[in-house]
């Protein structure tokens, strides 16, 4: 038969969700409080209690000095007294612990039991829900609209409760108090209430979680999501890719007859989700990403301070679709490649090759072809009057956009790489120290130093990068003129590197043990 105390104990823990353990603690914590509230003792006297698990009965002990004679019995104790209480070696000026054990505290002392009680218990209970909550950020959990007040919308998650700003809704959707929901924990803060929750409707991890759910192969690590692209309420693009031999990616995240991802669609309130494979050859991926339209062509150019960027050429029946409504295509597409992604129509980029003929980077074979040229010329023209291209007309424009286009974003792209090599090299003979000093230790005049600050040189070990590359690389900022690059080279001229820290080797313990003997 279990005692009251026994049954009281474990309805404490098993509402609260705390483990035994902490609501020992907490007791003891409240017991301490109401016997030095009771007996009206220093802080800094020790009391210790002790609980019997099976009866619940306290004992308590209370730090006491071994004295000859008896002044204050709440801080003393007779060495006879000490003996008798199972001291058996105690002497005069030890201190000792003796069970104090009251048979009842004062009403003012159990007040103040409870309240340590309830205090410790709820204070055990936020820090578990804490410890709950904060493994599970980046997860999806389930809950229930509570109320909807100004901009934020107050989630019920059982034991505790989350917070849907407003920056983190879907725009068009619209919650209502006991709606059922599910959301994606963004962050747990630890605060003085309890665990601060924030969830999210809109962030991309949530679709990355969804698919984990509905799709096996994803969850078993047959197929691997590489990279979401989304723009929350309407359309979402997901790059997938096979890691096991004779896996449709694309199949098994559809699922048979859409299933899969209709139960997604339906999650998000018939958000639009495009699948797509991903494909290590960047062009063929960003000619995935920019579908449902078709594409002719991808140029890619990599420039250290553009960034990347895709030329794409579509058919000119093609051009709205690739670019979709707003841009919303473009947009979701550039995301998900991490490119940036200049679209044209065939017939604009043919008429820009026309113009760019007499480049020098030009296919020589492509430039020299009359015939062909004024093929393309024909068509441009027919294009201006209204009438129809035929596919052949489409194919000369193809070929043509090929070889002269493509051939001059080939040039510039090598030309980026051998750059891109050129800069390796050269950083590897400027000191590590110098990449760690910031501009401000040239001691430049404002306007310099701004001008170097807003194309990007933020460090010492920059400045002296671009100073190998050579002079028309500052003469190309804007602003920066001769007088500017004289006066920064006599400042970089003046200025002193620090010598390197050298640390100072830790000798090896059988060294030191050697040395000491």
């Amino acid at each position: 038969m279990k005692s009251e105390f026994v049954l009281a104990f474990n309805e404490i823990c098993e509402s609260r969700g705390l483990p035994k353990e902490e609501v020992f603690e907490a007791l003891k914590t409240a017991l301490v409080s109401a016997y030095r509230r009771d007996m009206n003792l220093h802080n800094t006297q020790r009391v210790e209690v002790d609980i019997d698990p099976r009866t619940g009965d306290p004992t308590i002990y209370v730090e006491k000095e071994v004295v000859d004679e008896v002044h204050d019995s709440r801080t003393e104790i007779s060495l006879d007294e000490a003996r008798r209480a199972g001291h058996k070696d105690a002497k005069i000026g030890d201190v000792i612990m003796v069970n104090s054990t009251t048979a009842s505290f004062g009403r003012i002392a159990a007040q103040t039991a409870k309240q340590v009680l309830l205090q410790r218990v709820r204070e055990a209970e936020r820090e578990q829900l804490y410890e709950d909550f904060s493994g599970r950020e980046g997860e999806l959990v389930n809950g229930t609209v509570q109320s909807v007040t100004g901009q934020n919308i107050t989630i019920g998650l059982g034991r505790t409760e989350a917070i849907l700003p407003k920056s983190q809704q879907v725009p068009g959707e619209r919650y209502r108090p006991h709606d059922k929901i599910r959301v994606y924990v963004l962050e747990v803060r630890r605060t003085n209430r309890g665990p601060q929750i924030f969830v999210s409707r809109n962030h991309r991890n949530l679709l990355r979680r969804l698919l984990e759910l509905e799709v096996p192969e994803i969850y078993n690590g047959q197929v691997e999501i590489k990279s979401i692209a989304r723009e929350a309420g309407q359309r979402s693009k997901v790059a997938v890719q096979a890691l096991q031999p004779g896996v449709d990616p694309v199949g098994a995240c559809v699922g048979m007859r859409g299933v899969r991802i209709q139960s997604i669609v339906r999650e998000l309130n018939d958000e639009k989700i495009d699948v797509i494979e991903w494909d290590p050859d960047q062009r063929m991926f960003i000619a995935k990403a920019l579908s449902p339209a078709r594409v002719s062509h991808v140029f890619l150019e990599e420039n250290p301070r553009e960034g990347k960027t895709a030329v794409v050429v579509v058919p000119d029946d093609q051009l709205s679709l690739a670019i979709g409504r707003e841009g919303q295509n473009a947009r979701l597409a550039a995301k998900l490649t991490g490119w940036r992604i200049d679209i044209k129509s065939l017939t604009e980029a043919a008429a820009e090759s026309l113009d760019s003929l007499d480049h020098p980077d030009v296919d020589p074979e492509i430039a020299g072809d009359e015939e062909l040229v004024e093929k393309v010329k024909q068509v441009l023209a027919k294009k201006e009057a209204g009438r129809p291209i035929t596919s052949e007309d489409y194919y000369t424009l193809d070929r043509f956009v090929g070889g002269v286009l493509g051939q001059i974003i080939a040039a510039r792209a090598a030309e980026q790489e051998e750059l891109r090599r050129k800069r390796a090299e050269l950083r590897k003979n400027i000191p590590a120290v110098a990449w760690q000093l910031p501009l401000d230790e040239l001691d430049l005049p404002g306007r310099i130093h701004n001008l170097l600050l807003d194309n990007k040189i933020e460090t010492v070990g920059d400045v002296l990068l671009h100073l190998e590359m050579g002079d028309e690389v500052f003469l190309q900022f804007r602003g920066f003129g001769e007088k500017a690059l004289e006066v920064l080279k006599e400042h970089v001229a003046a200025y002193k590197l620090p010598a390197p820290v050298e640390e100072e080797p830790v000798p090896e313990p059988e060294t030191e043990l050697a040395e000491s003997v």
